[in-house]
């Protein structure tokens, strides 16, 4: 297995005039982008970078991140992404540890923060002079697949985020799966409208492989995003579960502007199987699931889309570079319907967290990365995720899964989305209690709500309280934060 460098070197010669990136403001065929990675490298040299050394990314999605990938991965470099819809003080918190030799992004995002102990470079006129005042002499590609490509942070919904370290064989690896789940093809499209300091930018090493256009929209709003995607005739691209959810609700929602699509790969948070099937239904079977997390991108598991519509309930079976099993508590493998805790290994896995030698040691044992997620899986091996390990509510000594609460609850049709979590009682050890966000125009009552779940669930597992409530408190990256609503007295924070 080779790097990232190595594979865009090889589409560098092979397609130099076809277009590599673009988004609303810039186009670069593969021959113009040889030159700006070239350049960029030559410019991180003259500032004093050296392998190993940290590039932290701040900005929104822009064609310059795919060329910062390729400078930090001819010359050995790391990036830092960092997601621009943190506050300053998460940003602050990330720079501070992972103590980069240089910031690169937008200035309106950087100026908020505390002044950084690195050097600064503004995307826009300063860049631009910098890139333009470097030779684009080829360098020679120093990186080696198990270096490290890049540390990524994670969302931090349970504490301070942790850095996850993550080589080129982890990256190609899950680029690799993307390709064989999303069957990528020489004649696609990439489309990103996710952020590409995440998701999003695992499916964009998938470009290098078939030397791909990609296509880079610096936002999503419902309506414009399918006018966008029809007229770029964009064909894979990466969708969280919110932004399919927005997509079909929109009242301008014409099926017929995803006629180039042939992926939708959602991945992020699960989506609700209600919800899915009325998306298929809608649009046919161009929906891929996967399952991940950042200490293993995006594929753990991997459901194809002609699959999909029969297994709602499944985020897929175990992806080509990854060996999965579940087991219980003292690291024994359960059987087949029993659930238990998913771990994995193989090439996909993460090399650790920066610096933090404790979490590295509870997470990665005797090779295996212990995920935190609970699931069970069938005879064939299909996974069935059933909900994070630290979110199980424990009831009159009774385990109850909040996600198999929060599936009946979406089966309502006046329901957007919901949340379920446990909150002390003094008698039961914790309560059910759901959070429920409504569509718009729907008026539901809470007394419906609880009907659908007597209809549904044993008595132990019914909501104690369910509250209607205008939005989920949610993280930069979408994801529920349970946390917070755990701290709420009804729909309102304490």
């Amino acid at each position: 297995m080779q790097t990232i460098a190595h594979l865009a070197k090889k589409a560098f010669k092979r397609y130099p005039q076809r277009v590599a990136v673009k988004d609303e403001i810039n186009e670069f065929t593969y021959e113009e982008l040889r030159i700006r990675a070239y350049r960029l490298y030559w410019a991180l040299k003259q500032i004093g970078l050296k392998k190993g050394d940290r590039i932290a990314i701040l900005m929104s999605n822009r064609v310059e991140h795919i060329e910062l990938d390729l400078a930090a991965a001819i010359g050995g470099f790391i990036k830092v992404p960092l997601n621009y819809r943190l506050h300053p003080k998460e940003v602050d918190y990330i720079i501070g540890n992972a103590e980069p030799k240089v910031l690169i992004g937008e200035e309106d995002l950087i100026d908020p923060l505390e002044k950084p102990n690195c050097q600064v470079v503004f995307i826009g006129d300063q860049y631009e002079e910098w890139l333009l005042a470097q030779y684009d002499l080829e360098p020679e590609i120093v990186s080696k697949e198990d270096d490290l490509f890049a540390i990524m942070y994670t969302s931090g919904t349970t504490g301070k985020p942790k850095g996850v370290m993550l080589s080129h064989r982890n990256i190609i690896s899950g680029a690799l799966s993307l390709a064989i789940v999303c069957e990528v093809t020489p004649e696609d499209t990439i489309g990103h409208v996710a952020p590409l300091t995440h998701g999003s930018n695992f499916l964009s090493h998938v470009s290098w492989i078939y030397g791909l256009t990609q296509v880079v929209f610096n936002k999503f709003d419902p309506s414009e995003f399918l006018n966008d995607i029809e007229k770029e005739r964009v064909s894979v691209i990466f969708l969280v579960p919110t932004m399919v959810n927005l997509m079909f609700q929109d009242p301008n929602f014409d099926v017929k502007k995803l006629r180039h699509i042939k992926s939708i790969n959602m991945a992020g948070s699960p989506i609700a199987a209600s919800k899915l099937k009325q998306a298929i239904d809608t649009a046919g079977p161009i929906f891929v699931e996967t399952y991940g997390q950042v200490e293993a991108p995006m594929v753990i598991t991997t459901m194809p889309r002609h699959e999909l519509s029969s297994r709602l309930e499944s985020c897929g079976a175990a992806g080509p570079f990854v060996e999965m099993k579940l087991v219980d508590n003292d690291g024994n493998e359960v059987n087949s319907g029993e659930v238990g805790e998913v771990i994995c290994k193989g090439p996909l896995v993460m090399q650790g967290y920066w610096r933090n030698a404790e979490a590295t040691a509870d997470t990665l044992r005797d090779g295996w990365l212990y995920t935190g997620d609970l699931g069970w899986a069938d005879e064939k091996g299909y996974l069935h995720l059933v909900d994070r390990k630290k979110d199980v509510i424990i009831s009159g000594g009774m385990n109850i899964y909040p996600r198999e609460i929060e599936e009946i609850l979406n089966k309502h049709d006046g329901i957007k989305e919901t949340s379920v979590v446990g909150k002390h009682h003094d008698k039961w050890g914790e309560a059910v209690v759901a959070y429920c966000v409504l569509n718009e125009g729907c008026e539901v009552l809470e007394e419906e709500l609880l009907q659908l779940c007597q209809d549904h669930l044993a008595s132990f597992k019914k909501p104690k309280e369910i509250h209607i409530v205008k939005e989920l408190p949610k993280s930069s990256y979408g994801k529920i934060l349970k946390r917070e609503l755990k701290n709420m007295d009804g729909g309102v924070a304490k």
